[in-house]
């Protein structure tokens, strides 16, 4: 007897292991002036390039801004990046969209965000949950990038740069702790030349642990706590003056919560407790090595990646989410190889015309399974998947400076994909084309416009036995954009601003059930739930009001709905119950105030920053009555001694302790499931208020 609850969030036993400007203070020491805004180099178009003069919606941010804000994880970068949304109901995974588009809720989808680590793709979004340990800064990028970056970027690309070796020596240590909830972090780094000129390493360690703000009720212990222990290093060989080689390895253990759901009456409680039979807890542990070769030869600069990632999952937990002992879950596994290869060449043919030109491989395989036991009855089943995915691309992209204020930019990408499963009787496989024009004009060195149109592209899959569409599609987009970058002559106000049209097709939406084609009763399936219109305003800026005093901040406005969803009811027989998109804000902003007060040669430096997020629809299989979660508002503050290179600081987070719902699924799928018996509405909560002291020193 075979129970195949869930789907949307996480619902279901075999669902546990489904899987700007950058800020004042990560201005680099090279700006011209204290109040000057500065210079942010970034690497959006593979090469580096001020951040004011690329033609894409682009937010950087530093460490200084990750360690301020007590960001210990990639997903919470969220709240600082217009346009990006993030959701978590798993340490073993994350829905994540960049203005409404790419929507990913498990990892048996491809992700339509790419995710890469120092320029490598990383092929699902557990990646979303793993530890920032010596990160040097975060680009997002907004809107299609798969002719300049990478695989599955239909709504942008998260690019996470470590910091890299160098002859300087360098060490870092730092620390910090708050309470209610135990909260500790602590990590070390160590820079500098092996032996000078030729050969620099760097390691770095961390080690995080925090209880979470939900206890189980029932079972008694933390039902979401997290505990995080990483490693990473790198050597860079200097093996000429035109040849560099640069080899990494990391490690990491993440261990929280795996659907930690709490039984609530609607949206609106926010009740933290659960009342599970056992606490739903998983452990991932990811490790992987990359080599790259950096090779100048004559006006080409070559760059050669391989690279191979492994993360082996394993979990237990309560598979009906209520305090009847009906159905649990044990021997949870997910495991995944990724292999990785990239070779492009960036040549300079004239002073006003360049390519950049590359081919990309990945092969990824995933697999899931584990034992669900019906516990009255004494029976458990198993199930196990392996799909396997290979991917190979060539692109190139084309740059013509027609003088010195004008840029025209082609580019085109040709991608093929093969998806097959051990579950499923048939194959995915597709070829597609994603070509992208921008035209740039900088009207003197304070002012620049651009217009853009892209398509991006993620890839499909297929459906495992019973399933009314053994196969999915991939979505698509073409994108519509025109902004602007400007700053004042004197440096001290910086803004960026973006107007964008998203034509969505062939959306793949959250996961659902459908009436099985064989035998009676429903199959969980993921598919295409029809066409999307967004669009939307974006803006971010920087102030620096006086020597003291600066201002950062971004919003977007985003109108994102499904104007088609005949493709969902075609397929499940039901029709969705709202034309909104899944935990995606009409609005989301940030503002960070600081300021700083200088006490003999030290600096006493007040940060505040509020974050906003509007409302959103959670998850339902009921035709109406939509479950809406409530906008919200966050602050969070610091006060922070600067003394040489040594920082103290006090600090909190969600200041005014806040309720707000991270996730969110109505017990219509439960019922739908054939588990009505048991189906209460289920939601996770957002962290509470955590008061803090965290402390840094660099030598």
């Amino acid at each position: 007897m075979r129970f195949t609850t869930l789907l949307a969030a996480g619902v279901a036993a075999s669902a546990l292991l489904s899987g700007t400007a950058v800020f004042a203070q990560d201005v680099p020491a090279a700006a011209a002036d204290s109040t000057d805004v500065g210079e942010v180099i970034v690497t959006a178009r593979k090469r580096e390039e001020n951040l004011k003069d690329i033609p894409i919606a682009v937010t950087a941010v530093g460490a200084d801004t990750l360690e301020r804000e007590q960001i210990y994880v990639l997903k919470d970068i969220a709240a600082f990046s217009p346009g990006l949304t993030i959701n978590s109901d798993a340490v073993g995974r994350a829905f994540i969209s960049i203005r409404g588009i790419g929507t990913t809720l498990i990892d048996s989808v491809q992700p339509g965000v790419g995710i890469f680590i120092d320029g490598i793709y990383q092929a699902n979004t557990s990646y979303l949950n793993s530890p920032l340990l010596d990160v040097e800064r975060i680009e997002v990028l907004r809107g299609p990038q798969g002719t300049l970056f990478g695989n599955n970027t239909l709504g942008g690309a998260i690019s996470v740069v470590t910091r890299q070796p160098s002859d300087d020596y360098r060490a870092r240590i730092s620390g910090a702790w708050a309470a209610p909830d135990n909260f500790g972090s602590v990590a070390a780094s160590l820079s500098g030349p092996i032996i000078e000129g030729r050969l620099q390493g760097r390691i770095a360690a961390s080690y995080h642990t925090q209880d979470g703000f939900s206890d189980n009720a029932l079972a008694g212990g933390h039902s979401s706590p997290l505990e995080q222990q990483s490693v990473n290093g790198a050597l860079r060989w200097e093996v000429s003056d035109n040849a560099v080689i640069t080899t990494s390895a990391y490690f990491d253990r993440v261990m929280g919560g795996q659907t930690p759901y709490v039984n609530v009456v609607g949206p609106k409680d926010h009740s933290r407790d659960t009342t599970l039979n056992l606490n739903s807890i998983a452990t991932y542990e990811y490790r992987g090595f990359n080599t790259k070769g950096v090779f100048d030869i004559g006006n080409t600069k070559v760059t050669a990646i391989a690279a191979y990632d492994r993360k082996e999952g394993e979990a237990a937990g309560d598979g009906d989410f209520s305090p009847v002992d009906f159905v649990r879950v044990s021997k949870g596994h997910n495991d995944a190889d990724s292999y990785t290869a990239e070779l492009r060449a960036d040549t300079e043919w004239s002073d006003s015309v360049s390519t950049l030109v590359g081919v990309f491989f990945n092969d990824n395989e995933t697999t899931n399974g584990n034992d669900s036991t019906l516990v009255p009855f004494g029976i458990t089943g198993t199930s196990v998947a392996t799909q396997h995915i290979e991917q190979q691309a060539v692109f190139a992209t084309a740059f013509w400076t027609v003088d010195d204020s004008l840029e025209i930019t082609g580019g085109l990408r040709f991608d093929h994909q093969l998806v097959t499963a051990t579950n499923a009787t048939n194959e995915y496989e597709t070829n597609q084309l994603q070509p992208r024009l921008t035209i740039t004009k900088h009207w003197n060195d304070d002012v620049m416009t651009y217009a853009s149109v892209s398509r991006g592209f993620r890839g499909g899959g297929s459906n495992g036995a019973g399933a009314p569409n053994p196969i999915y599609k991939g979505d698509s987009v073409w994108t519509y954009e025109v902004g602007t970058k400007l700053s004042t002559p004197d440096r001290k106000l910086s803004l960026d601003a973006a107007i964008f049209y998203n034509d969505y097709k062939d959306y793949i939406g959250q996961n659902s059930l459908a009436p099985k084609t064989v035998g009676v009763g429903f199959v969980a399936i993921n598919l295409n739930s029809g066409d999307v219109k967004s669009y939307g305003l974006e803006l971010e800026g920087r102030w620096r009001a006086t020597d003291n005093f600066t201002v950062t901040a971004g919003a977007t406005w985003l109108h994102a709905r499904i104007t088609d969803d005949s493709a969902y009811t075609d397929t499940t027989g039901m029709t969705l119950a709202s034309d909104r998109l899944l935990f995606l804000p009409d609005w989301n902003y940030y503002v960070t105030g600081s300021y700083t007060v200088p006490i003999g040669s030290d600096d006493l430096r007040f940060d505040a920053t509020l974050i906003g997020k509007g409302d959103r629809i959670g998850s339902t299989l009921a035709s109406t009555d939509v479950p809406v979660l409530e906008a919200y508002t966050l602050v969070n503050t610091s006060l922070t001694l600067v003394h040489g290179d040594v920082n103290v600081a006090l600090f909190a987070t969600n200041l005014f302790d806040e309720d707000y719902t991270e996730a969110y699924i109505d017990k219509s799928l439960l019922v739908k499931a054939g588990l009505g018996f048991l189906a209460t509405n289920l939601a996770i909560q957002g962290d509470g208020r955590r008061v803090g002291i965290r402390a840094s020193v660099n030598f």
